[in-house]
């Protein structure tokens, strides 16, 4: 049987850990699983080293996906996020899919923990712009062969949109799947900013990455906010010194 490497990528994630690790545990017990850690200053290691290998690295979700892999003894890279929820079902569709010697690797559909009409227009939009452009973020949970990652020299090391190019260059390499398994998301910073102002907020960003602006500056971007000025102070802060 093809052995799957599942790789978590985690930054003070100590109030998701634990489930997250515990539940892939549970559902994917012949997979290897490593958690990778950029430093965090909770208890997210302890927490994670209960269930699964830890391993360190520099920050930044490129650098310890990278990470992950160059440990990881896989055929499969399979690259999760600690607050996503993986149908059982992905497994196996995982492995059918790279039987074809044709396929590089894909994703999964995307949905949230919760429905409203702005995200479940995120979701199938997502999932309608993986079939058709074959952007994979990582919230679809990434698979890749591992060949063809080693090949390409893993992930990109960009602050952000890592995932956005990795899965352009995979696609130039093969072909990628959308696959009907759900990997059901959080929808938290959605919902705290604003679900539609989130929706042309990380629309707005994509562009900026097209168009060739620094990630690192993107990724600044991405951090302050879908604030119309980010560098301004708040309303009550400006108010509060007239």
């Amino acid at each position: 049987m093809t052995q799957v490497s599942i790789i978590v990528p985690v930054l003070n994630e100590e109030a998701a850990i634990h489930s997250a690790v515990s539940r892939l545990c549970r559902d994917f017990p012949d997979c290897e699983l490593i958690v990778v850690d950029g430093g965090s200053t909770d208890a997210t290691v302890e927490l994670a080293a209960l269930h699964a290998t830890v391993i360190t690295s520099g920050r930044g979700r490129a650098k310890q996906m990278n990470e992950g892999a160059r440990h990881a003894v896989g055929d499969i890279l399979w690259f999760v996020h600690a607050d996503t929820d993986i149908n059982p079902c992905a497994l196996d569709q995982i492995r059918a899919a790279l039987a074809d010697p044709a396929v590089v690797g894909g994703g999964l559909t995307l949905r949230f923990d919760r429905r409203t009409p702005g995200l479940n227009y995120l979701a199938w939009t997502s999932n309608a712009r993986a079939r058709r452009l074959h952007h994979i973020f990582g919230d679809q949970a990434m698979f890749i062969r591992r060949t063809v990652f080693d090949a390409l020299g893993g992930f990109p090391d960009l602050a952000i949109m890592e995932d956005l190019e990795m899965s352009r260059r995979l696609h130039r390499r093969g072909r990628l799947c959308l696959l009907p398994a759900a990997s059901t998301a959080s929808s938290r910073r959605l919902v705290t900013h604003g679900t539609w102002r989130m929706i042309a907020f990380m629309q707005y960003l994509k562009l900026l990455y097209f168009a060739g602006v620094d990630p690192e500056a993107i990724r600044a971007r991405y951090t302050a906010g879908p604030r119309l000025f980010p560098n301004r102070p708040p309303r009550a802060a400006r108010t509060s010194r007239t």
